[in-house]
């Protein structure tokens, strides 16, 4: 975990309790942002405050994190003196450890690939200009023993609708994974290509897979100087480094 997520974090599949849904972050080499010290884990509690949008509410909670030391074989507790708020300003809570964490009553084992069999695909959409759907779908293609598609929206999703073209990377199967790749529209000249790594869980905002709705703006893309449409084909990659294999344990 620590190799894949480097300085960011990973996110647990959601779990119920008290009628809301939470997540686990883990930090493996500490969350900078929040001035962890060297050599250090951060985990925090983070409920889903998608609901504050449609039912804006302050939600407090009394916290208790396990934790597991494989060693001894004993669970440690860390609990708040007093219950936390969660809200849509801080919907999360948590701080540093540096032994393994684990969930008491709801588990998940994480592991993952990084020696991925084919992890290039290159997809060229012809006749861009012309092209009049919203959006159009690649061929199935093979990484890391997985079905993947690119999906592109060549006149934006979303709220990059004529402003920007949108480009996501799906699974086929739509299976539930941590990936880590790099989404590319290319360039005749390699350097200028237009590069953005994705990481993470699937998002609903990116068709329930990974990518961006404002990928690169229509104008840089179809301005002939640029270098972006040769005989009007755009060409798009991705390659794929890393995603992970969990098995949920109740």
């Amino acid at each position: 975990m620590a190799k894949l997520v480097n300085d960011g974090y990973y996110e647990s599949l959601p779990f119920t309790s008290g009628g809301f849904n939470w997540t686990f972050k883990i930090y493996p080499n500490g969350n900078k942002k929040d001035a962890a010290a060297p050599g250090w884990v951060s985990v925090y509690v983070k409920i889903d405050n998608s609901f504050c949008v449609t039912n804006p509410q302050d939600v407090y909670a009394e916290i208790k994190f396990f934790l597991y030391n494989g060693v001894t074989r004993l669970y440690y507790t860390h609990q708040e003196s007093e219950p936390v708020k969660f809200d849509d300003v801080k919907p999360e809570w948590g701080f540093g450890v540096d032994i393994f964490v684990t969930h008491r009553s709801k588990r998940e084992v994480f592991s993952y690939d990084v020696n991925v069999t084919n992890p290039i695909y290159t997809w060229c959409l012809p006749n861009f200009s012309t092209l009049c759907h919203c959006s159009y779908t690649s061929h199935t293609f093979c990484s890391g023993d997985r079905n993947w598609v690119l999906k592109v929206y060549p006149n934006g999703d979303g709220c990059a609708k004529d402003k920007y073209l949108s480009l996501y990377l799906l699974s086929v199967d739509n299976e539930i994974n941590y990936v880590k790749a790099t989404l590319r529209v290319l360039n005749q000249t390699p350097c200028n290509n237009v590069v953005k790594p994705v990481e993470g869980w699937p998002k609903a905002t990116c068709n329930n897979g990974w990518g961006f709705q404002e990928f690169i703006a229509l104008a840089d893309l179809k301005d002939p100087c640029k270098g972006f449409l040769v005989n009007d084909v755009l060409r798009v990659q991705v390659e794929i480094t890393a995603f992970s294999k969990h098995t949920p344990l109740n």
